[in-house]
């Protein structure tokens, strides 16, 4: 238990440094669960992991000219591979949010 002092000024200081600690500690939770802050993150991370897949299919961007009519670019077969990852990232963003607030 607290060592705690008889002297009342004490006591209103160490209860004054007290609120504004806690009141700090609400500030950062408030600032770190508001919907707007939540969903930024969300989105980071979706592009992250958007980033993230387009490096891993990287390679299978042909280049300039490589294709029937020469003029190069990039496989549909990519395309379709990053935005079914993206789409399954973001559902999967979405459920753990959801899933967290039960």
């Amino acid at each position: 238990m607290a060592d705690w002092s008889s002297d009342p000024e004490e006591l209103e200081r160490h209860i004054e440094r007290s609120r504004r600690e806690l009141a700090r500690t609400v500030d950062e939770l408030a600032d770190r669960l508001s919907p707007r802050n939540v969903a930024h993150r969300g989105v980071e991370r979706v592009k992250e992991e958007a980033d993230q897949v387009v490096k891993a299919f990287g390679t299978l961007v042909r280049p300039s000219g490589d294709d029937e009519d020469g003029q190069g670019g990039v496989d549909k077969r990519v395309v379709l591979a990053g935005v079914g990852a993206a789409v399954t990232v973001a559902a999967l963003v979405l459920w753990r949010r959801r899933r967290k607030r039960r």
